[in-house]
């Protein structure tokens, strides 16, 4: 079997802890079964996490991955401190603006030419 995301990164940094998923092609909701149990690991020994979402050539989520974000959303809406979105395409600055709601987090979205410029914010 095969997943949409590539790899989970946990780096250490003087504002916390930081956990970076980077994300291809369609998210399933198998891959939410198999990395979420990780995250939620990580979380576990940690007052807040900040996350990196790094989507290359993204095409969306199935509809059973939609519904495992939004419980994933909810069952860690105060867990996470900072939460930027790397991306490529329009729709997915609008997917940033919308997961807003569903956290305490300050969201941002950037594009993958800014890379260095989101690693830069998360680690502030």
């Amino acid at each position: 079997m095969t997943f949409a995301f590539d790899e989970i990164q946990v780096t250490e940094v003087p504002s916390g802890t930081i956990v970076r998923l980077i994300i291809k092609d369609t998210l399933k909701k198998e891959d939410y079964e198999h990395f979420v149990p990780m995250v939620e690991k990580i979380m576990e020994s940690r007052d807040k996490i900040r996350m990196v979402i790094e989507l290359r050539d993204f095409k969306g989520w199935s509809a059973g991955a939609m519904w495992e974000d939004t419980k994933f959303g909810l069952s860690h809406f105060n867990d996470i401190d900072r939460l930027a979105i790397v991306g490529d395409k329009q729709w997915e600055k609008t997917m940033a603006a919308f997961i807003k709601p569903f956290t305490t987090a300050t969201v941002k979205y950037f594009d993958l030419e800014t890379l260095d410029a989101a690693n830069a914010w998360i680690s502030e």
